[in-house]
């Protein structure tokens, strides 16, 4: 078999940074080449095999058995990874995949998530899965994606991933084929005979050669990568398409506007499904060389990684620490103990945005400066980057990409993107177009709010430009909190309760209200031990947010923040929970006007964020049931809400 185009293209030299990036001015000096001469790089593919070439034996992964420091970790070099892609790939290739297949990928953190994520680009589309998601969304997805092979964690220690697998084999119809990843320590032969339709991963890809790929495929930068899924906690989630180009471009830049290098070392706790654990923090990273860390099969979520989190620090000296604020608030309540974390010299953050009071906390309590970022999956993972010894005020993310372009306009009477482009210093919708763009989704219908009229992604985000040209984020459009037609940020509410020292995490949303639409209300977690009454909080917040409208009608602490998978607030749940709060005390105030006896009173239950049903019990409630319904009926149907009251 002949070598492929890419394989037969001279091997060039890692990803590396110009010269430091501290300002615009900056940005544009590396921008005065052409984009096409500075990146010559055509796929990820090809970003494994010069890796490879320069830092064959160095350690490319570690992955940590247990959050115990004392534990050896597993380890693969550079030349190890890319004879493992090579494998993959060939077995894929071997197994029916072609450029326009799908590779479903349902694994934890792992060594192997790296073969199917590269190797599976190399051979079709590698389509990463959440595996937290329902068998019908994943049906959904992989059906969508038009899914060949599944690569599966062979067993159910974490979100039952191995019967997922088998429960899915019948259910999507393009599939063909099952690979088992075995656990890094099971013992041969553990897993016994495999069904019809699945085979061993590790079995088969070590039959495949390990240096070319068999296929001779030239890979295209407009070729496409992977799938990503957006979203999907509620509702359809949506394929978002990667080209080869767009993921490249995401490591390209970031190495140049973070300088990361061959002396580097970094941990990457986010989710392999995500976009920002795959692309940011890991291509960008083995694309110069880094060793890239991963904090067990469960990442952020084992509890013994959290609580030695600085010991692991000590021991495998990480130059950098990456992760989501609600991480770095969790990490903000495990004392340092004396561990030596001074291998540190760039900590990042991304995903939401950063409360002003962790970011002083953090500083005060590390000395560790916390940089911000803007990411998203339809930006293949990165927008903005405020790279090292920039500092910037908390919600600066950043300065865009080189070779990219951002605006700010008005937003529409809908709280869409506008024509009207804002000056520096006023918040609209942040809008982008760069070189690493995603291609589109799958479904061509989830495209018509994706793009302005005139080709600009539409972020969603709310934000302005500085006089510096960086990019400061308050919020997302979808969330600001609109009072009788004004527009309340959620953020200056979070800002003035989370500056509280007993406050942990809170976030703001708007509770439904029959005349002003929506009240501002807030929702708190505390730190562990410490005590504030809701009445104290509200009392404090009230004082600090100047503008009366919006000054938050109510503040409840609750045990625990609801969080997306990868550690974001997720605040549908909080807008439900609010809801819910106002009917509830609507029922209180009618059961209490009527006198009615007993107990029993009618209970709420939220429909997701724009629906209650309110159920009666008519054995409870007696003669009164009638009256009680039509009273509730008329006071919940002026709710700006889909109500239903139901007897039972």
């Amino acid at each position: 078999m002949p070598m492929s185009t890419s394989e037969t293209r001279a091997t060039a030299a890692p990803f590396s940074a110009s010269f430091p990036i501290r300002s615009i001015e900056d940005v544009r000096r590396l921008e005065a080449k052409p984009l096409a001469e500075a990146l010559t790089v055509r796929s990820t593919y090809e970003i494994f095999r010069n890796s490879a070439a320069a830092f064959a034996d160095k350690t490319a992964l570690t992955l940590l058995r247990s959050g115990d420091p004392a534990d050896e970790p597993i380890r693969w070099s550079y030349a190890q990874l890319l004879a493992g892609i090579h494998q993959t790939a060939n077995l894929l290739h071997k197994l029916g995949v072609g450029p326009e297949d799908a590779v479903a990928i349902l694994l934890p953190g792992c060594l192997d998530y790296h073969l199917a994520l590269w190797g599976g680009a190399a051979a079709g589309i590698a389509q990463p899965l959440n595996p937290l998601l329902t068998d019908e969304k994943l049906v959904s997805l992989m059906t969508a994606g038009r899914a060949k092979v599944l690569i599966a964690w062979g067993a159910d220690d974490d979100a039952g991933m191995w019967s997922k697998a088998m429960r899915l084999r019948s259910q999507v119809p393009t599939l063909t084929t099952v690979l088992r990843v075995a656990p890094h320590d099971e013992a041969p032969g553990a897993a016994g005979a495999l069904p019809e339709g699945v085979l061993d991963f590790a079995k088969e890809r070590a039959r495949e050669p390990d240096d070319r790929l068999v296929s001779g495929r030239d890979i295209q930068p407009g070729d496409i990568a992977a799938y990503f899924h957006t979203g999907g906690t509620t509702g359809a989630p949506k394929l978002a398409r990667h080209s080869h180009g767009a993921q490249v471009f995401t490591a390209f830049a970031s190495v140049n506007m973070t300088g990361q290098g061959p002396d580097d070392i970094t941990i990457n706790g986010y989710p392999l499904f995500h976009v920002a654990g795959v692309l940011p923090a890991s291509l960008a990273s083995l694309s110069a060389g880094v060793e890239v860390i991963i904090p067990t099969t469960t990442l952020l979520r084992n509890k013994e990684v959290m609580a030695n989190y600085w010991k692991l620090v000590q021991k495998h000296r990480p130059t950098s620490l990456s992760a989501v604020p609600t991480v770095l608030a969790a990490l903000a309540n495990v004392p340092l103990a004396g561990a030596d974390i001074s291998s540190i010299h760039y900590c990042r953050t991304g995903a939401a945005v950063l409360p002003p009071e962790l970011a002083a906390r953090f500083e005060r309590l590390f000395g560790l400066h916390v940089h911000e970022s803007l990411g998203m999956t339809e930006m293949a993972g990165i927008s903005t980057i405020t790279p090292p010894g920039v500092i910037g005020p908390p919600g600066c993310v950043g300065l865009r990409l080189p070779w990219s372009q951002v605006r700010i306009v008005a937003l529409d009477a809908h709280g869409n993107a506008s024509d009207r482009e804002l000056p520096p210093g006023e918040q609209g919708m942040v809008l982008f177009k760069s070189p690493n763009l995603f291609s589109g989704f799958v479904d061509p219908a989830d495209n018509a709010k994706a793009f302005t009229a005139d080709g600009w992604l539409a972020t969603g985000d709310l934000g302005w430009l500085d006089t510096e040209e960086r990019l400061n984020l308050s919020g997302r459009s979808k969330d600001l909190i609109i009072r009788s037609g004004h527009n309340i940020d959620p953020k200056t509410i979070e800002d003035a309760l989370g500056a509280h020292p007993a406050v942990q995490l809170c976030a703001a949303v708007g509770a439904p209200d029959a005349y002003a639409g929506e009240l501002p209300v807030a929702f708190a977690t505390l730190v562990p031990g410490a005590k504030a009454t809701e009445a104290e909080l509200l009392a404090f917040t009230a004082e600090r947010v100047d503008e009366a409208p919006a000054k938050p009608k109510a503040v409840v602490v609750i045990e625990q923040m609801p969080m997306t998978n990868v550690g974001k607030i997720f605040k549908p749940d909080l807008r439900a929970l609010a809801a819910r709060h106002v009917a509830e005390a609507l029922v209180e105030e009618a059961w209490a006007d009527l006198d009615l006896p007993g107990a029993a009173r009618p209970t709420v239950q939220a429909q997701g964020e724009k629906a209650l049903t309110v159920t009666i019990d008519a054995a409870a409630t007696g003669p009164a049931v009638q009256a009680l319904r039509v009273r509730l009926q008329d006071a919940l149907g002026r709710l700006p809400l889909k109500v239903q009251v139901v007897v039972q």
